[in-house]
């Protein structure tokens, strides 16, 4: 797990299952600051690493489309977000 003295590398596969997993244990969503911690991550690195995993294009090329990050009142929440391609049909 990266610490905060040694930041981890935006796009690094074991951050992003860290994180991956972290949000999927909270399905209405999690603040940033409490993320961070519990990641062990400065929001700096945390915030880029939801960019790679989010919705938005990055160098022209689409995001994965796995998170989001909303304001709910003066908080900031990233959660996981189901792309309907995730979700079997009845």
């Amino acid at each position: 797990m990266p610490s905060k003295t040694e930041p981890a590398a935006v796009g690094d596969a074991t951050l992003a299952q860290a994180l991956l997993a972290e949000l999927a244990r909270e399905p209405d969503g999690i603040s940033l600051p409490r993320l961070c911690k519990r990641l062990g991550l400065r929001m700096s690195v945390l915030m880029r690493e939801l960019a790679w995993l989010g919705e938005e294009s990055i160098g022209g090329q689409p995001g994965p489309g796995l998170v989001r990050v909303e304001r709910r009142g003066e908080r900031d929440v990233a959660m996981l977000i189901a792309r309907s391609s995730d979700i079997d049909p009845l």
